[in-house]
């Protein structure tokens, strides 16, 4: 559960919003998802300096067999797979240590295969990157169906860009003219003032505190409850392990 919390990006009003709009099939079928997340902290060898978030980050003992991928590749895959309602098929992976001497990849690059529940599938690619020199926590996801696109940046939490095919591209602003029940059920502050980052953890361990409670007392939560499990933490760790293997393996594709 600890590491299902950590993704903390579906407890955003405008995730929730992009999830609706995808399940109400607005976007049609969809057939496209990308997701990246930059970061340039990781361009020079920082955990010889002593730093101990690099430390343990670039440390296969203390944090596993992935490095770049399993710190913030992971909470991209599951943003992708949230707001798609897609499940992970089959991963090719290239993950690469270009700092000299780093044990663990500081960049990945993943072409994803995804399956619906009805069967029907989907493409995807990832980039996620301690190495990109000016980017910050740039996390970013577009999604593309049948009938038109979704992107959300989480620098820039309160917009969520919505695109009918052929028609102008529509900025929907969280509690703003466009964002539905979804988005509004976890929105915490009034239109225009900013909300992001600690409000999502916020949003999530009241979903938590609700579902247990409705445990407690017999009951099933609502179904509009919802938040990060033990099976993303597992579908979290399938998605490095299946990376690590397809990366050694030099790109070949590799179920998840």
């Amino acid at each position: 559960m600890i590491f299902a919390i950590t993704h903390n990006y579906s407890g955003y009003p405008m995730i929730r919003q992009a999830k609706a709009m995808v399940a109400a099939g607005e976007l049609g079928d969809i057939r496209l998802v990308q997701g990246e997340y930059p970061q340039d902290w990781l361009t020079t060898a920082l955990e010889k300096t002593g730093q101990k978030q690099a430390a343990w980050r670039t440390d296969p003992k203390r944090s596993g067999a992935g490095g770049c991928v399993g710190d913030i590749g992971t909470h991209t895959y599951q943003l992708m797979c949230d707001v798609s309602g897609l499940a992970g098929a089959e991963l090719a992976a290239d993950l690469t240590s270009f700092v000299k001497g780093r044990a663990l990849d500081d960049n990945a690059n993943v072409m994803l295969r995804f399956k619906a529940k009805d069967g029907t599938s989907a493409k995807g690619m990832l980039w996620a990157s301690q190495v990109a020199p000016g980017n910050e926590n740039g996390l970013k996801i577009r999604v593309y169906g049948t009938k038109g696109g979704l992107e959300w940046s989480q620098e820039n939490p309160n917009l969520l860009w919505f695109t009918p095919f052929g028609e102008p591209k529509r900025l929907i602003t969280r509690g703003g003219a466009g964002s539905g029940p979804a988005a509004g059920r976890v929105t915490r502050v009034p239109p225009g003032h900013p909300e992001g980052y600690l409000e999502g953890f916020a949003n999530l361990y009241t979903e938590v505190a609700r579902a247990i409670k409705a445990a407690r007392a017999g009951k099933k939560a609502d179904k509009d409850v919802t938040f990060p499990g033990i099976a993303d933490g597992i579908a979290g760790m399938a998605f490095i392990e299946a990376c690590v293997k397809s990366s050694k393996a030099n790109g070949r594709w590799t179920k998840l």
